[in-house]
């Protein structure tokens, strides 16, 4: 998903772990980022410390290949070379990887799966947000699946189809089940259940320049 905006004028970010690496080879870095760290820096000064930046301090020709919003964690993926980053940047274009979410959503989500298909669009008068918009929106789906329900809440695996900005957080939301924790679409109770934003990038997909498809995984620390 694509990093949004500090939601607070004061930015705090965790400096530990300061850089998380997964997997480490000549073309990628995989790495698992921690929630509250912006994936790259902002146009503000203040928000000049990010993933991005960490990891070019030690790997100066690192690009970002995919990005998270700064309150969710876990897998983000870098290039160390041009030829990696196109090879998998177009992978990411074409929806030819495979990604999942763990998520605890507010209230008891009775099906067990389902597909969210809902347009998305940035909300013009409350931006960064976004918002269900059927006229204007972009096309973006979530497939979903229950992991586990108990005291008024429910965890589930989340699998983007698309890549919108928010999608996740905005799909949960206009299906009646906003993410705990979530600063910008969760309010009451269910924003206070949690001090960080309930999404975990849990696992990613792709194929690695040299042919091989290869899978990541980070355990989910909720």
């Amino acid at each position: 998903m694509s990093a949004s905006i500090a939601q607070s004028p004061v930015y705090n970010p965790p400096l530990e772990p300061y850089v998380s690496i997964v997997h480490q080879d000549a073309d990628i870095l995989v790495l698992d980022k921690p929630s509250g760290l912006l994936s790259v820096p902002g146009r503000d000064p203040a928000l000049s410390d990010s993933l991005a930046t960490r990891v070019r301090a030690q790997f100066p020709k690192s690009q970002m290949i995919n990005r998270l919003d700064k309150d969710t964690s876990g897998l983000v993926l870098m290039s160390l070379n041009r030829r990696a980053h196109a090879h998998i940047a177009a992978q990411f274009e074409a929806r030819q990887t495979e990604k999942s979410y763990v998520s605890i959503v507010w209230g008891i989500v009775e099906a067990d799966d389902g597909l969210i298909d809902l347009p998305l669009a940035i909300d013009p008068e409350n931006k960064p947000r976004h918002r269900v918009d059927h006229a204007n929106g972009k096309p973006a789906q979530t497939r979903w699946r229950v992991l586990e329900r108990g005291g008024g809440t429910t965890r589930l695996q989340l699998f983007p189809l698309t890549g919108r900005t928010h999608q996740l957080r905005v799909h949960m939301k206009a299906a009646g089940h906003v993410i705990l924790g979530d600063a910008f679409y969760a309010e009451g109770e269910a924003l206070g259940a949690s001090a960080r934003l309930l999404l975990h990038a849990e696992m990613l997909r792709f194929q690695h320049p040299d042919g091989s498809i290869m899978t990541f995984t980070v355990p989910c620390p909720f």
